[in-house]
C-alpha cells in the first residue's frame, strides 16, 4: 500500500503496492481541515485497510464460485463486516431436535397423510404447517411406505414360492408328448442300454453317474453337459432314476436322443425290487402323514409372525417347505449302496446342475477312508452362499439336538458328491438317517424342517472328505449377484434355490450357462415352446 500527496497538499491518494489501482482519493480543503486531522485520518486508514484486504482475500478463497463484481463481493462481505452469521446451521440443529422428539412420541390419531411428496409440499404451503407437524407427517409417511414395501416383498416371495413349486406348461407338455410317443413309437420303447452293453452297467472301470429326477428337460441338460464336457465320454455311464408316472416319457427322450458314446440307463422306482415298504418305512410315513403334507402343501402364511421375520429368513423358510422334500425321489440318495450293489464308486448329481469340465479326475480323488466327497459350505468368497453351519439347519433349543450336535460344525453340499459305496456299506449311515428322521417326526418337526440335507448332515458325520470348492459352485438359484467369472471357471454349477433356469423366475444373466445344453432343434422341445416368454 502506498500514500501519494499532491504537491499542493490538497489531495491524498491511497493505492495498491503495484501502483495500478487507486483504492481511495481524498481531497483536502486547507481552510476546513487541519493537517492534524489529515494525519489522524491517514493513521486510521493505514490501520484498517490491511484487515479489509485480508478479509476480502479470505472470502474470495472460501467461495466455490468466484465473485466477478463489487455487488457480489459486497453481499458476501457485508454480513461479516456487520457481525452477522449464517443461521442455516442453527436451523438444522433445531430440526434435528424436533425429529428426535417426534421419533419418541406417538403419531397423532387421525393424521391425514398425503399420497406423494408433491402433495406434502402443497399442503405445507396451503396450511402453513409448523416444523413439528411436518416432522410427524414425514415420519408417518415413511413408516407407511416401509410397511407397504415389506408387505409387497412378502407377497413377492410367496408368489415366487408358488412359481417354483409348479410345473411350467412347456415342461408338462414335453412329458405328456414323450409319454404318448412311448406308447405309439417302438423306437421310443427300445431297450436302454442295448443288450450287448448291459454288462457295462456294473463295470467299475467306467465312470458311473447317478441322477434321480422326474424332470425330463433337466435330466437331458445334466447328461448332455456331462458328455460334452468329458474328455472320455465313452467311459461315462448314467443311471437315471425316476418315478412311475415319468418313466415312459424319460425313457422315450433318451431312446430317441442317444448321447453315444456314453451309456444311459433309465429305471423307475417301481422297477427296484429292494424299494419296499419294509426297507423304507420312515419315508412311507413322511409321504402319507397328513400333518407333514399340510406343512408342505398348506397355507404358508397362517401362523407366521411376519412382523418379527426378515424377508431373507422368510424366503429360507419357504424354500425349506418345498414339496420336493417329501418326495421319495429326493430321499433315494441314502439308498444308493443297496440300489447299485455291484458298484464301488459313483458320482451323485442333482437335476439342477450343469457340468462344465471333465469330471473323470473325481474318481482319482483319495477319500482317505471316508464315504462322501463333498464341498464344504462354511467358508468361501460368497458370505451368503458359503456360510452354512449346523446352526443354519437345526433347532438347537431342542434338547436332543443341543446334546448331540455342535452348532458351529461345518455343513457340506448335496448335488455333486463322490460316494465310496464299498466303504459306505460297512457303516450304519442309513440306520442313523432313519433313526433321526423318526425322532423328528415324533417331535412334530421341531428338530428341523424336513429335507434331505439335515438328516444327512447327521448320518454322514465323520464320513465326509472335503473336496476343492472349484468342483461344485452353489447358489445360482437364489444368489443373483453371483460372479460370472467364477461361474465360468467352476466344474459344476448348481442352481440350488427357487430360481431354476427352466422357470420364468430364473435369473436371466445366469440362464445361458444352462440353456446352451438344451436341444432346441428337437421337435418335442420346439413344439412345446420350452422357455418361450
Amino acid at each position: 500500500m502506498q500514500l501519494h500527496f499532491s504537491p499542493s497538499m490538497r489531495s491524498i491518494t491511497i493505492s495498491s503496492s503495484n501502483g495500478f489501482i487507486d483504492l481511495m482519493k481524498i481531497k483536502v480543503a486547507a481552510r476546513h481541515i487541519s493537517y492534524r486531522t489529515v494525519f489522524h485520518t491517514i493513521l486510521i486508514l493505514a490501520f484498517l485497510l490491511p484487515f479489509v484486504f485480508i478479509l476480502t482475500a479470505v472470502v474470495t478463497l472460501e467461495g466455490v464460485n468466484k465473485c466477478s463484481s463489487f455487488d457480489c463481493l459486497g453481499r458476501r462481505l457485508g454480513p461479516r463486516l456487520l457481525g452477522r452469521v449464517d443461521d442455516s446451521g442453527r436451523l438444522v440443529r433445531d430440526f434435528y431436535k424436533i425429529l428426535n422428539q417426534v421419533n419418541t412420541e406417538e403419531i397423532p390419531a387421525g393424521l391425514k397423510l398425503p399420497d406423494s411428496f408433491n402433495q406434502l409440499v402443497s399442503e405445507m404451503k396451503n396450511n402453513q404447517y409448523d416444523a413439528r407437524t411436518f416432522a410427524f407427517m414425514l415420519r408417518a409417511m415413511m413408516e407407511n411406505f416401509e410397511r407397504e414395501i415389506r408387505e409387497s416383498k412378502f407377497s413377492e416371495l410367496m408368489n415366487k414360492h408358488f412359481a417354483a413349486s409348479s410345473v411350467p406348461k412347456g415342461i408338462h407338455c414335453l412329458s405328456l408328448r414323450l409319454t404318448d410317443e412311448y406308447s405309439s413309437n417302438a423306437h421310443a420303447r427300445k431297450q436302454l442300454p442295448p443288450p450287448e452293453l448291459l454288462p457295462l452297467l456294473s463295470d467299475n472301470s467306467y465312470h458311473h453317474f447317478i441322477l434321480s429326477t422326474d424332470n425330463i428337460l433337466a435330466a437331458s441338460v445334466v447328461v448332455a453337459s456331462a458328455v460334452q464336457s468329458s474328455l472320455k465320454p465313452e467311459k461315462i455311464v448314467f443311471h437315471i432314476i425316476t418315478d412311475k408316472k415319468t418313466y415312459a416319457g424319460m425313457h422315450s427322450w433318451f431312446a430317441l436322443n442317444p448321447v453315444s458314446p456314453a451309456i444311459v440307463e433309465v429305471k423307475g422306482v417301481h422297477q427296484f425290487d429292494w424299494l419296499t415298504r419294509e426297507n423304507v418305512p420312515v419315508l412311507e410315513a413322511v409321504e402319507n402323514q397328513n400333518g407333514i403334507r399340510n406343512y408342505y402343501h398348506g397355507n404358508h402364511i397362517a401362523g407366521a409372525n411376519l412382523s418379527a421375520t426378515t424377508p431373507r429368513t422368510f424366503a429360507s423358510k419357504l424354500q425349506a417347505r418345498s414339496p420336493k422334500y417329501i418326495s421319495l425321489l429326493n430321499h433315494l440318495r441314502i439308498y444308493i449302496p443297496e440300489l447299485f450293489p455291484n458298484l464301488d464308486k459313483v458320482v451323485f448329481l442333482d437335476d439342477d446342475v450343469v457340468i462344465q469340465k471333465d469330471l473323470s479326475p473325481l474318481w482319482e480323488i483319495d477319500l482317505g477312508g471316508k464315504v462322501n466327497g463333498a464341498v464344504e459350505t462354511c467358508r468361501g468368497e460368497d458370505e451368503w452362499v458359503m456360510s452354512k453351519r449346523f446352526r443354519n439347519y437345526f433347532n438347537f433349543s431342542h434338547p436332543l439336538v443341543a446334546k448331540n450336535l455342535d452348532p458351529e460344525e461345518c455343513a457340506w453340499a448335496y448335488g455333486m458328491n463322490i460316494f465310496d459305496l464299498s466303504t459306505w456299506r460297512k457303516t450304519n449311515i442309513r440306520e442313523t438317517y432313519h433313526s433321526w428322521l423318526k425322532e423328528n417326526l415324533k417331535s412334530n418337526l421341531t428338530m428341523w424342517k424336513l429335507g434331505t440335507l439335515p438328516p444327512a448332515l447327521i448320518a454322514f458325520r465323520g464320513h465326509v472328505h472335503p473336496i476343492d470348492p472349484s468342483w461344485h459352485m452353489l447358489g445360482l438359484g437364489y444368489q443373483n449377484k453371483t460372479n460370472l467369472d467364477s461361474v465360468a471357471r467352476a466344474a459344476v454349477i448348481h442352481y440350488n434355490g427357487q430360481s431354476k433356469p427352466w422357470l420364468q423366475i430364473g435369473f436371466e444373466h445366469l440362464r445361458p450357462f444352462w440353456t446352451k445344453y438344451v436341444n432346441y432343434s428337437n421337435d418335442f422341445v420346439r413344439n412345446c415352446h420350452i422357455l418361450d416368454s
